[in-house]
């Protein structure tokens, strides 16, 4: 019985999240024509920042609130009251940092005087995100997959109403009020899904005057799991933070044009891994259900268990993966033209693609350590590939073989996390 809930919620998932990666490309279709090639720029620019600002802002939420409560030590009640309490502290403290530091930001590290704005933008979108966060949370600890699904189905439904019928009218009086309006529709996107959440909220259960208040020992266990894992993620972010910056000062160094540069940059980030990572809506839905499931089976010490539910969410991701990076490295022309109007980064995918296979086992291995409470053991793996992948970058952008430093680069971190992440699990199990 267990083991049809395992694969039915993974189903539900998978053809769910099938659903949303559709809408999700129809969503970046739109945008892209809309907004043009000066407004991809400047969203792009900003989009390792604001990446990094979401891993702060939400601090791993759903891992921990899904892991706390698919382990039952504690009511639900008591786990969402007092991860509300603390979203509210971080919320805060980040919305006003980033309003403080929004022109140092922009004039010193950006580099462009219209992120200023963009950066403004972000901070108000921070605490609908984190809100959301700890709904989805919730429901994945109790393995119920549907909500999630359905309010991500609905939200790509409001941005793409949004960017049909508003969007053009924004832009035609400003690229930039066009990308400001992009950022804010998270706003309107997640309080969408704050809505199809409260349908599903069970409405019988009364909250008492002293549930109200956080509970310590909660929070202590939130945190327990939070703070490694946010480190990881926060590790991995600053590594894409810092790589435009790398690779664009060291190629300049080498004698490229910034031109080159930003061309093949975008060619790289948003075209050849935009095609490719294409496939880990799949891969992100096994890991969803993979975190409660090995949580719920540590608890009561089965790791017998926890090995079967390991090999299947590899082989699943090793299936999804090979067949997915294999179509992508055959039809790489048909579908960037199809997608994008463009063959740009057509090389740099016939070189990643046969090592992408490894790339989307990572994120099991990842979430199991973090289900056995090796959250530390992963962030440690994550901050020394970060630190080879950058330091590989550096030197061979003075090889002269322009993106590809980055290209190679990738791929030697890619095996380096997997190989290591493998044999941390392999120890503890």
């Amino acid at each position: 019985m267990q083991k049809d809930q395992f694969k039915m919620s993974i189903c539900i998932l998978l053809f769910g999240g099938f659903i949303v990666k559709i809408l999700g490309f129809i969503v970046k279709i739109i945008y892209t024509r809309i907004i043009g090639p000066e407004g991809i720029g400047l969203y792009t620019i900003v989009t390792p920042t604001y990446s990094l600002l979401i891993t702060l802002a939400t601090f791993a939420l759903p891992i921990s609130i899904s892991k706390l409560i698919s382990e039952k030590k504690y009511s639900s009640k008591r786990i969402l009251i007092s991860t509300t309490f603390l979203m509210i502290i971080l919320n805060t403290f980040f919305v006003l940092l980033i309003i403080l530091l929004a022109p140092w930001i922009s004039k010193y590290l950006l580099k462009n005087a219209q992120t200023y704005y963009l950066l403004i933008a972000m901070a108000f979108t921070l605490p609908f995100i984190s809100t959301t966060s700890i709904l989805k949370g919730y429901f994945l600890g109790k393995m119920n997959v549907a909500p999630n699904t359905l309010s991500n189905i609905f939200e790509q439904i409001v941005r793409i109403l949004f960017l049909t019928f508003i969007l053009p009218l924004l832009t035609a009086k400003s690229i930039l009020l066009g990308v400001i309006s992009l950022i804010l529709l998270n706003i309107l996107s997640e309080l969408t899904s704050i809505l199809v959440f409260s349908f599903f909220i069970p409405k019988n259960k009364i909250i008492t005057k002293d549930e109200i208040k956080p509970n310590r020992i909660i929070i202590k266990n939130i945190l327990e799991t939070s703070i490694p894992s946010v480190s990881s993620r926060f590790i991995g972010n600053l590594g894409f933070f810092l790589e435009p910056i790398i690779l664009t000062n060291f190629l300049l160094w080498a004698g490229y044009s910034s031109e080159y540069i930003l061309r093949e940059y975008a060619s790289y980030n948003a075209y050849a891994l935009g095609l490719l990572t294409m496939p880990s809506f799949f891969i992100a839905a096994i890991c969803q259900i993979l975190i409660p499931e090995i949580s719920k089976y540590l608890a009561s010490n089965q790791k017998a268990m926890i090995k079967r539910r390991l090999k299947q969410a590899l082989f699943y991701a090793f299936l999804i993966g090979f067949t997915c990076s294999f179509l992508i490295f055959i039809f790489r022309n048909f579908l960037l033209n199809a997608l994008y109007k463009t063959t740009l980064g057509n090389d740099y995918i016939f070189i990643l693609a046969p090592f992408f296979v490894l790339f989307y086992l990572e994120a099991p291995l990842i979430s199991t350590l973090q289900a056995l409470g090796k959250a530390n053991i992963s962030m440690k793996i994550t901050f020394y590939g970060e630190i080879v992948k950058l330091s590989l970058l550096a030197i061979l952008s003075l090889c002269k073989i322009g993106l590809f430093s980055l290209v190679i680069a990738e791929i030697i971190n890619i095996f380096f996390v997997v190989i290591l992440d493998f044999k941390a699990i392999k120890k503890t199990l």
